[in-house]
């Protein structure tokens, strides 16, 4: 069923209230709070990648505490077992039969920090929960409900003790995006507010996490025309025959881009899609799914360079195919 003009201010001023509440917390950082939005209202997961210190964690937080749901943190560390994520089976003392404990997994939203300190064993633990939205222990399944989403964190520069996310596990992020330092303005009046140690205290739950899930539907309604689906799919051709790459995006990473630019457009909105959707998001969904060969790593080639490349070289549709 088409949406309404009413269905899609609604949604646009919904998105800009989460949006303006999250920045009660995160100053400056406009576009990636929208990113961020855009991700969990496309029932996606996103990880946050920056240096210390620019908020990774506090944006992550300030979006859980938007959201009247569960919440819970995971602290990745090297000890951290897979158990300890999705939960385990313990023996009940009267009975002796086994009942199941849930792990911190079983949340509305759910902050990774720090991922890559875990063991490629602990990360796998998130392999079928991030894609399936359901975990299975002693061969039962165990679904986490809806909405979900994984906000996971990792450091660039601090490689000891670290392991590196496998390209998998990489593929089920639906978005990777950073914050980078706040600007001057941003800075001084986060300084002039140094008393305030916690920012996301600032930040109260302003929608139920039924509203999340029906804004994810309004943005499944959204209409994509048919010369920008062949539009992403001539980008995604080009990732796997580039000459600087070794994997190209998969036909996940397409689902994802459509979403994300139906969940965009109508957070502007737009009950149809535009190909400055499609430009706009290209790195934040692209750049994460993309592996250089090692004659590109070598020569200093970069994935940013290579996905701006593709989208110069790739023109978008002038006409529309369908209505």
């Amino acid at each position: 069923m088409p949406l309404t003009q009413d269905q899609a201010d609604w949604f646009a001023t919904t998105f800009g209230q989460l949006v303006a509440n999250v920045e009660k917390a995160v100053l400056g950082k406009h576009h990636p709070i929208r990113l961020a939005l855009t991700c969990l209202l496309s029932e996606g997961h996103l990880l946050l990648e920056d240096y210390p210190g620019t908020g990774k964690t506090q944006l992550a937080r300030a979006l859980s505490a938007t959201v009247q749901g569960s919440h819970s943190r995971i602290q990745f560390t090297p000890d951290l077992l897979p158990s300890d994520v999705t939960g385990t089976s313990v023996p009940r003392p009267d009975t002796m039969q086994f009942e199941f404990h849930r792990g911190p997994i079983f949340a509305t939203i759910v902050l990774a920090d720090e991922i890559n300190r875990a063991s490629p064993k602990t990360q796998s633990a998130l392999l079928e929960v991030m894609e399936e939205g359901r975990v299975t222990v002693d061969g039962t399944t165990h679904s986490v409900g809806r909405p979900f989403m994984v906000i996971a964190t990792q450091n660039p520069i601090e490689q000891a003790g670290t392991y590196r996310l496998p390209e998998a596990q990489l593929d089920r992020f639906l978005m990777k995006t950073s914050l980078g330092y706040p600007d001057h303005e941003a800075t001084i009046a986060v300084l002039a507010d140094a008393r305030t140690r916690d920012r996301t205290s600032l930040v109260t739950p302003i929608v139920t996490a039924q509203v999340i899930t029906e804004m994810a539907a309004a943005a499944d309604e959204v209409h994509v025309d048919p010369a920008l689906l062949a539009y992403v799919s001539r980008i995604a051709e080009e990732t796997r025959r580039h000459p600087s790459l070794k994997l190209g995006v998969s036909v996940r990473g397409c689902l994802a881009y459509v979403r994300c630019a139906k969940t965009w457009a109508l957070s502007q909105g737009r009950s149809h899609v535009v190909p400055e959707d499609i430009k706009l998001l290209a790195e934040p969904i692209l750049a994460h799914r993309l592996i250089l060969d090692a004659e590109a790593q070598f020569t200093g080639v970069t994935v940013d360079q290579v996905v701006g490349q593709i989208m110069s070289e790739v023109a978008p549709p002038t006409q529309r195919v369908g209505v």
